[in-house]
C-alpha cells in the first residue's frame, strides 16, 4: 500500500489551521468501508507487538453501519498486521465471526512485556442484543479475551471473562464493555483494561496480576454523571489515570486510582470535546531517561467529530496545553500505540464528506510531537 501525503490523501492542505511549522504527515487507509464484503468498518484499536509488528483491529459491520445488536446487523472482529511501521498492511484476517446477526465487537488490546503475549479483549453479542437490550444475568453479551504468542499471526480460543467483568446477580447490570482500546501494563506488570457497564452507565477496570491466568474487577468510579468508552495511562508515581467519555455535557472526565484500579477518586473535568472515544498514551517518562514526563491524548478538536488533534500534557494529565493538528475533516474514534524510536501510531476513523469511510493509520514522528519540557 502506497503512502500518500496528506494534501493528496485528504484532498486538502492543512494550511494555517495545521500551523505551517508542523512537519507534513503521511496517512495510510487500513480499512475502507464498502470493501472486503463489509458495509462499514468502525471502532479502531492498535497495538505494537513484541517484535514491533503493528496489529490493527476493527469491527467489520456487514449489512449497515449500525452498532452491535441493532438494525439486524452482523459484525465480525477483524485485523491487519504491518511489519514496516505502518507503510503497508497484510490482507485482512477475521479473528471471530460468531454467526449470522451476531456481534464480535469493541476490541481493546495490551502487550504483556514479560511474556510477549498480545492480549485482545472484546464482546460477543447474540442477535438483537446490545448494551440496552441485553438481559441481566445472561450471556446475551459476553466479555471475552484471546491472546497471541506470535505477534498477532494466530490467536488462542476465547476465554470467557463475563462473570469477572459483570456482577451476574445484579438485576440491573446488563453488560460490561471493554474500551475500546486503551489496555495497559503497569510498572508492576499488571494487565489492566478499562471497562464500562450498563445499567447505570459507569466505568471501572478489570485486571490480572499473574499475566492473564486470573482476572479481577475493581470498583466503579464514583461519578454522579454517566460515563462510558474509557482509556487508561499510568502516571509517573504509579497511580492510574482514567479518561472517559461523558454521558452529557461539554467535557470528558478524569479519575485517578492509587491502588492499581481497585478504587477510584471522584472524577474531575477533562478535555472539552464532543462525546466520542479518545485515546491517551504515555509518551515520555523521566524514569525511563526521557527529559520530562509527557502524556499524549488524541481526539477531534471540533466542531463535533471534526479535525483530529493530539494534545500534550506535562503535568500528568492535569492540563493539556499543547496542540498538534493531525488532519482536518471528519474524524471520530482513535487509538494510540508507541513504536520504537519514540514514534506514536494513531489509528483513527476518517470521513471524506461524512460518515466513516476509512480507518486510517498515521505516524506521529518525534519531530511532529516535539514536546516542550517545562
Amino acid at each position: 500500500m502506497k503512502l500518500l501525503p496528506v494534501s493528496m490523501l485528504l484532498g486538502v492542505v492543512l494550511g494555517s489551521w495545521a500551523a505551517a511549522a508542523q512537519p507534513q504527515l503521511c496517512h495510510v487507509d487500513v480499512f475502507r468501508s464498502g470493501t472486503e464484503g463489509y458495509h462499514t468498518f468502525r471502532i479502531p484499536a492498535i497495538e505494537a507487538a513484541g517484535d514491533g509488528t503493528l496489529v490493527a483491529f476493527a469491527e467489520a459491520r456487514k449489512y449497515n453501519a449500525a452498532d452491535p445488536g441493532m438494525a439486524n446487523n452482523d459484525i465480525d472482529l477483524v485485523m491487519k498486521r504491518s511489519t514496516d511501521g505502518g507503510a503497508t498492511w497484510s490482507p485482512m484476517q477475521v479473528i471471530e465471526d460468531p454467526g449470522e446477526r451476531w456481534s464480535a465487537a469493541n476490541p481493546a488490546t495490551v502487550l504483556d512485556r514479560s511474556t510477549g503475549r498480545l492480549w485482545l479483549l472484546y464482546l460477543r453479542g447474540k442477535p438483537g442484543r446490545n448494551t440496552e437490550s441485553a438481559r441481566p444475568g445472561t450471556d446475551d453479551v459476553q466479555t471475552l479475551a484471546r491472546w497471541s504468542a506470535d505477534h498477532g499471526k494466530t490467536w488462542s480460543e476465547p476465554i470467557d471473562l463475563t462473570a469477572v467483568a459483570r456482577d451476574m446477580n445484579d438485576p440491573h447490570w446488563k453488560v460490561s464493555v471493554v474500551g475500546p482500546g486503551g489496555g495497559i501494563q503497569d510498572g508492576k506488570g499488571r494487565l489492566i483494561f478499562p471497562v464500562w457497564k450498563n445499567a447505570p452507565m459507569q466505568v471501572f477496570v478489570i485486571y490480572s496480576e499473574d499475566h492473564g491466568q486470573t482476572w479481577h474487577r475493581g470498583a466503579v468510579v464514583p461519578a454522579k454523571e454517566p460515563g462510558d468508552e474509557n482509556q487508561l495511562v499510568e502516571l509517573a508515581d504509579g497511580r492510574l489515570l482514567m479518561d472517559f467519555r461523558q454521558g452529557r455535557g461539554p467535557h470528558r472526565w478524569l479519575a485517578e486510582s492509587a491502588d492499581h484500579g481497585r478504587t477510584w477518586s471522584t472524577p474531575r473535568p477533562g478535555i472539552v470535546v464532543t462525546p466520542v472515544c479518545c485515546a491517551i498514551e504515555r509518551y515520555w517518562s523521566r524514569a525511563a531517561g526521557d527529559p520530562a514526563d509527557v502524556i499524549v491524548w488524541t481526539g477531534p478538536k471540533g466542531p463535533g467529530r471534526m479535525n483530529l488533534v493530539a494534545r500534550l500534557s506535562y503535568d500528568e494529565g492535569k492540563s493539556f496545553p499543547d496542540e498538534r493538528p493531525i488532519a482536518s475533516g471528519h474524524a471520530a474514534y482513535s487509538d494510540l500505540t508507541l513504536l520504537p524510536g519514540k514514534v506514536l501510531g494513531v489509528l483513527w476513523e476518517r470521513g471524506v464528506e461524512q460518515g466513516y469511510q476509512f480507518i486510517t493509520f498515521t505516524r506521529l514522528e518525534p519531530g511532529f510531537i516535539a514536546p516542550k519540557p517545562r
